[in-house]
């Protein structure tokens, strides 16, 4: 995530805020699946509850899309300015969550459907020059033999050089992730970036998207500063742990709390009952 504090005003589509706020709108989700995987999807919902989750590689939070098609396709979409270490492991954890997810809602093994994880990245992770990296699994000793398992991996490169290869409304896009806010605001000849260009527009003037760009900035901030005190309070491993868990519970309280996130998608991530949720949580609001 980008450290640097910024207003609304100042932000780009590259920004996790501003990106997560335009991917809410189900059609300018959809355009850009199609446009990445060049498949046609007659529906995306997006899951607006799960944009916003503790991850405990970030520390805290993560800024993510999150979708399902009328298949039942599962998609994972992450901007990402920064190069990404262990980006294939990273890829396999949203994996392993998304089917965790699934077979807990008692979906059987046989009728898993496909994953899709997506990264968009503003630099290039494989130094290679391909606009787009396709990820699926198949055999070493076969080449034609392929291993469905249905999880496919995408990894989008802003710093691309074979425009050829991909299509123009895909470089078109990834072009328009690396103008800086005042190239970034002249309106674009292409459709789907106008689209991008109107709902940008749209947040920036909402009053309600302020505010929640605001608590977004204040719970960040907040999240460093606790971050920087346990390292210098715990001197222990088993103290780290300890002060990490207690901080993860108590970020997911505020986030619940300023209705950021719903108290199911909270005691999913801490592997209790909301039941037990609830109670912990008046607790917490009581010591406040």
């Amino acid at each position: 995530m980008n450290n640097k504090r910024k207003t609304l005003q100042e932000l780009t589509i590259i920004d996790d805020f501003m990106f997560g706020a335009v991917m809410q709108d189900p059609e300018i989700c959809r355009g850009l699946l199609e446009c990445i995987l060049e498949i046609s999807i007659r529906k995306v919902e997006v899951i607006k509850e799960k944009s916003l989750i503790y991850h405990p590689e970030y520390r805290g939070v993560r800024l993510d899309v999150f979708a399902n098609d009328e298949k039942g396709s599962r998609y994972d979409v992450e901007m990402q300015t920064t190069r990404i270490p262990s980006i294939e492991r990273r890829s396999r954890y949203y994996h392993s969550q998304m089917d965790m997810e699934m077979l807990l809602s008692g979906i059987p093994y046989e009728r898993l459907p496909d994953s899709y994880v997506i990264f968009i990245c503003t630099e290039d992770p494989y130094d290679r020059g391909k606009y787009r990296y396709t990820f699926n699994t198949h055999c070493e000793e076969l080449s034609d033999l392929n291993f469905p398992d249905k999880r496919h991996t995408v990894i989008l490169n802003s710093q691309g050089r074979n425009p050829a290869e991909i299509p123009q409304e895909l470089v078109n896009f990834l072009e328009f992730t690396k103008l800086s806010l005042a190239e970034s605001e002249k309106e674009s000849d292409d459709a789907y970036v106008r689209s991008l260009q109107k709902s940008i527009r749209h947040i920036k003037n909402s009053r309600e998207m302020g505010e929640k760009y605001m608590k977004f900035q204040e719970m960040l901030q907040r999240e460093r500063l606790e971050g920087r005190e346990e390292g210098r309070l715990e001197g222990r491993e088993e103290g780290r742990l300890e002060g990490r868990e207690e901080g993860r519970e108590f970020m997911l309280f505020q986030l619940v709390e300023k209705g950021l996130i719903t108290e199911d998608t909270a005691s999913e991530q801490l592997g209790i009952t909301p039941g037990e949720f609830r109670e912990n949580m008046k607790k917490y609001i009581k010591m406040s």
